[in-house]
């Protein structure tokens, strides 16, 4: 009487041990699927810091090129390819184009983002949008 005592609670405890393990993969699980974007933003900043050093004073914004021949005239996105990855550091103002399938640096460019001096003179204002197809990852 006293082994089979014995058993079951070794068997309990196995069982505990296998439930616990499964409780936390599923969280695990659970957590990535809530933030997929700051997930995939850790993935690209991963990558591109072991190829060069990063700002460490803010998290970039990342964006995939999704159609680079509506970029083509732009000169940051000239080699771009669709898949590549955008990583714009605002406040160090600097842009970086990465390529996770050659597991390159395609580009890195300063940002020029800057507003305009208000002009003293009466015109018509134009303002210019340069359209990037990317997709921002949230």
């Amino acid at each position: 009487m006293h082994m089979n005592s014995k058993k079951i609670n070794i068997v309990l405890l196995i069982l505990l041990g296998i439930s616990l393990i499964t409780i936390a993969s599923l969280y695990n699980q659970l957590n990535a699927l809530k933030n997929p974007g700051q997930q995939q933003v850790a993935q690209v900043v991963s990558a591109v810091g072991k190829l060069m050093l990063l700002p460490t004073n803010e998290t970039p914004t990342v964006a995939t090129v999704s159609d680079p021949s509506k970029l083509k005239d732009q000169p940051f996105f000239a080699n771009s390819q669709a898949g590549d990855e955008v990583l714009v550091y605002q406040q160090n103002r600097i842009a970086i184009l990465y390529s996770p399938d050659q597991n390159k640096i395609i580009q890195v460019s300063p940002l020029n983002i800057s507003a305009p001096a208000p002009s003293t003179q009466t015109t018509a204002s134009q303002t210019t949008t340069t359209t990037t197809t990317a997709t921002k990852k949230k």
